[in-house]
Formats: structure tokens, sequence, C-alpha cells
């Protein structure tokens, strides 16, 4: 059964719908809109539409680099004020697309048809761009809602196993940060990298409403949704630090399983929710063992250099990392930890623990 519903926006209210067979809807219905799509997935275009922005979906496409040629194709295009946007991709094309509609003639119209798991269940909604400068992973961007989101469930169809499991990561990210409850009821949906539509669709609504409480209670980051940042802050330092081999999904998921190794090793966790935790890091582990190319990344891991892309994360503060760990009966907060090499010190350590936990679990020897 289709599902839909309204999100609130300090620009308005757009409509979230989710279903299957809805990339053909789209096309229809914006006829004449410039479509910006992810270059592999051109040819589920009708033959002969002729306003299409190819974009590689790569790190380095999210960039101001990359946006100054985009906004040069769209003026090539003829596109104008009232030209509508149609993005069809997963984040990469959604920052790039949510970044472009935003500047392009001081911003044009544009919807989203997220096609990744992960797109699905967390990033297409919000509305923030978040766009890479040299080696400063999402260091600028803005936020620039859709007129609509269109989740075409058809699209999980083509999605690889680590696409699945990094979507899932995000999923019960937001579930567990929303609620013990929303979280409790998540893994009653018996989430999987094989589950049938209906249960994906359960999946991915499920997701979306308990991100929809953050985003319009708090749009523009300044306190409930930050808690969001859970796994995220860990995990950018480590598809960084591996050349985004890491997938972004994959890091988020062992960056929740290092946040726990810090809450635990510096006494943040009562009884209760230290088992509450564990329920939580059990889940993203049994889906980390779905990846056995995740083995070679985690034994070649430069903690050095770990480090040193978690040290220049933008979410810090001169004087302090900001992190997001479980803390007394396992809800998430938002701390400060000392810029000193003592506070370094226990990042370290935490990651350290985290890698070896994983790799335990992975059957690997750490060397």
């Amino acid at each position: 059964m289709p599902e839909s519903f309204e999100i609130s926006a300090s620009s308005g209210r757009y409509q979230v719908t989710v279903d299957s067979g809805l990339l053909a809807d789209a096309l229809r219905s914006h006829a004449g809109a410039v479509i910006l799509i992810d270059d592999r997935l051109a040819d589920a275009l009708p033959a002969g539409e002729k306003k299409v922005i190819r974009v590689t979906a790569v790190e380095s496409s999210k960039s101001l680099e990359q946006a100054a040629p985009i906004v040069a194709k769209l003026r090539e295009l003829g596109a104008h004020r009232r030209t509508h946007l149609l993005a069809i991709g997963g984040g990469i094309v959604q920052d790039v697309a949510t970044f472009v509609a935003s500047i392009y003639m001081r911003g044009i119209s544009w919807s989203y048809l997220p096609t990744t798991l992960l797109g699905m269940v967390d990033s297409c909604v919000g509305g923030k761009s978040s766009i890479n400068v040299y080696d400063y992973k999402n260091l600028v961007g803005n936020f620039y809602p859709p007129a609509e989101v269109l989740i075409d469930l058809d699209f999980l169809r083509s999605l690889k196993a680590e696409q699945m499991i990094g979507g899932l990561c995000e999923a019960v990210k937001i579930c567990y940060a929303r609620s013990a409850e929303e979280f409790s009821a998540y893994l009653a949906d018996a989430p999987a990298i094989d589950m049938a539509p209906a249960r994906a669709e359960r999946i991915v609504v499920r997701s979306l409403r308990a991100k929809q409480w953050f985003i319009e209670i708090d749009e523009f980051d300044q306190k409930e949704r930050l808690l969001l940042n859970f796994g995220h802050t860990f995990g950018h330092a480590l598809e960084a630090g591996t050349e985004f081999r890491i997938s972004h999904g994959v890091a988020v998921g062992i960056g929740m399983v290092v946040a726990e190794e810090y809450a635990k090793q510096n006494a943040l966790l009562a009884p209760a929710g230290r088992k509450c935790v564990e329920r939580l890091t059990g889940h993203v582990e049994l889906l980390l063992k779905e990846l056995p190319q995740l083995a070679d990344e985690l034994r070649s891991l430069d903690i050095d250099l770990i480090t040193e892309k978690f040290d220049n994360d933008k979410k810090h503060q001169a004087d302090q990392y900001r992190i997001v760990v479980p803390k007394g009966n396992g809800a998430l907060e938002l701390v400060g930890v000392a810029r000193t090499e003592q506070g370094r010190m226990t990042i370290r350590k935490a990651y350290r623990a985290a890698i070896e936990r994983l790799a335990k679990i992975n059957q690997l020897l750490m060397i």
C-alpha cells in the first residue's frame, strides 16, 4: 500500500510518497524538467530525453569545484527561474541537487527520487546539502528542501548488499535516537538485506517518521537534530581515512560501535543503558558481518590517520571535540571532550577497541 505524508519546513510543506513505479509518474508530471541523474541510472530514462545532466556518483562530485559545471550546464539547457529540477540518485546526487537548486538564479524548485536505501530512510528529508571543499568533508552546505520526495521502492531491487546494509545502519540510528520504543519497533520489523518490498516499505516509513520529529522540531540543527550525528563524527573520519573505500552508511555503523566503546570506557552508561546499547550494536554487528570485503579495510586501518581526520571534523569547537554518545539509561547526548592530548587519546582508545572488536567478529587477526 502506498504511504504519503507531509513534512513542515520553514519554506513550506512538502510531500513524501512511498510506493512502487514512481519514477514513471515523476517523468510524466514533470515533463520539461531538467533531470539531474546518477550516470549509472541514465538508461532508466526514456530514449530521447534531452534535458539531462549526468553526475558520477563519487565523493569528489559533491564539491564546490564540480558544482560550477552543473550550474553552467543548467544555463546551457535553458533553465530559468521557473524551471523544475528532478534529481534521481543516491546521497551524492541529492547533495549536489540540493546545493545547485538553491543557488541557481537564487533558487529553483526541485523534486527528489532517492535510489538508495540510505537516501530513502534518511537523507531524502530534512533539506540539507553537504559539500566537500578540498580534503574537508561536508564543510559547506545549506538547507533547501525539495518540493516533493518520491520514494520508488523498485530501485531496491538493484542494490548491492553493502548499499542495503548502509541504509539499515542509518535507519536503526534514527530510530534509536528517537526513543527506546521506536528502536524496539524497528527491530520488530525484522530489517534484513533481502527483505520483501512490504517490509522495506515499513522500514522506510518508520525511519522517515522518526526523523520527521527531529527536523520539524529543530530544522536548522541547533539542538535535538544534532543527536542524529550519532555515529557520524566517528564515521566521517573512517570514510576520509580510507579515501571513502568504507562507504558512508557502513562507516556510520562502525561509528556507533566506536561511540559505545567510548561510553563504556568512560563509565557513562548505567547497567540498563549498557544493555540497551548492546542491542543496538549487536544488530549493527550482524549487518556488518555480511560484508566480507570489510575485513581488509579493518585489517589495514591507520589509527593515526583516522584520528587526524576526526580532529578536523567541522562539528568540533576550538577547545572541545563534540561527539554524540549514549549515556545513563542509553539515551543519546551531545558531549564535549577536551581538545587536549589526553582527550585525543580517549578518542583513539575508543577507535582501537571498536576496530579490534569488529575484526574479531569478522574472524581477523589484528596486526
